[in-house]
């Protein structure tokens, strides 16, 4: 909003800042960190009021985790809330690819919004049914990589090759629905513990602050071998929402957790970043930068598929870190060594930028 404006005046005296990137990306992080820190402690004495006896934990679970109960959830919201502001104001709204990684962002939201009431109304950890939630998720995924493709493309790209690999035609629809909406509910698996899915969130929104910024430079782009995305580099402003929204979040969700971010921020935030890596065509980049969500992820697939098949666990608990809980390990210590782990792969992810 706030770009088109300058525009409009013609980018005078100190506007002339908003007609850059870099300025409006740092711009969205701090505005989102301020609202999500004002707002904090009002918003979540607010749930706190209406949610009564708080997220239902699970008996079957670690042990320690019942001594959350009361914790209210849905502190998605907040996260939601900061970026929508922060991001509305700052972007450029022209650009298509933020407001379709915007409609993704608030659509599996909702849909985590609706599962997390779901939950509290009925004191039980199961929500939505998961047809329901995947038949809505895939619907929102599919227009919006039907809304990126029309200017980006349907080339796909892989780590480590300068040139297209294939052209998968109006085919990848469905593979970058399937992208988004697998990442969306890893994010959500993943985030069990207090902490543990926001600062791995937020590392792979620092490393596809630069896979979009260099995406969308074409001197950039051309020289590193990969995919030029005109108008990818402002999906830098919601990124860098993300992390001040996700760093005001953590504030209040350090352990002790005062509040959870519950499936409206974890669905919401893993359907963001598969919706990033769909626009800047890094889609397998991701696979490397939130490696610990694949595993999260994997570790249910696998502790089912074997479970059915033979009736046995391959895990003590999934997803895989309540395995780590019950071979002994304390919850700060799960969450740290994961943290460590998302940093060393995003790391990796990155190096795919120069070694093609």
């Amino acid at each position: 909003m706030l770009y088109l404006i300058a525009q409009q005046l013609g980018f005078p005296g100190v506007l002339n800042l908003i007609r850059y990137i870099s300025f409006r990306a740092g711009a969205a992080s701090a505005t989102a960190l301020l609202i999500g820190l004002l707002l904090g402690p009002t918003f979540i004495s607010w749930l706190r009021a209406k949610q009564g006896k708080g997220q239902p934990i699970r008996s079957d679970g670690p042990q320690s985790h019942l001594a959350k109960r009361g914790t209210p959830t849905m502190g998605g919201l907040l996260i939601l809330t900061s970026v929508a502001i922060s991001v509305l104001l700052w972007m450029d709204l022209r650009n298509p690819y933020v407001w379709a990684c915007l409609l993704v962002t608030g659509g599996f939201g909702l849909i985590g919004w609706l599962d997390d009431y779901d939950k509290v109304r009925k004191a039980h950890h199961a929500g939505l049914s998961g047809k329901t939630r995947l038949t809505l998720e895939f619907l929102i995924a599919g227009v919006a990589t039907w809304l990126m493709v029309r200017s980006s493309g349907t080339e796909l790209h892989l780590p480590f090759v300068k040139e297209t690999v294939i052209d998968l035609g109006w085919f990848y629809i469905l593979f970058g629905a399937f992208v988004i909406v697998a990442f969306g509910n890893a994010v959500n698996l993943t985030d069990g513990l207090d902490g543990l899915a926001t600062m791995p969130v937020i590392i792979a929104s620092l490393a596809f602050v630069l896979f979009a910024y260099l995406v969308g430079n074409a001197k950039f782009a051309t020289y590193l071998g990969i995919p030029h995305v005109p108008g990818a580099g402002d999906l830098t402003v919601l990124l860098l929402a993300i992390i001040g929204a996700g760093l005001a979040f953590l504030w209040f969700n350090a352990p002790p957790a005062a509040v959870f971010m519950g499936d409206t921020g974890s669905l919401a935030l893993g359907g963001a970043l598969g919706a990033v890596a769909v626009a800047t065509h890094h889609e397998f980049a991701l696979v490397i930068v939130g490696g610990i969500f694949v595993v999260e992820a994997l570790s249910v697939v696998i502790q089912v598929a074997v479970y059915k098949r033979t009736g046995k666990r391959v895990f003590l608990m999934a997803p895989i870190h309540h395995h780590f809980e019950h071979l002994g390990w304390s919850e700060p210590t799960v969450v740290i060594r994961f943290w460590i782990i998302s940093f060393v792969l995003a790391l990796a992810g990155l190096s795919t930028l120069k070694l093609r």
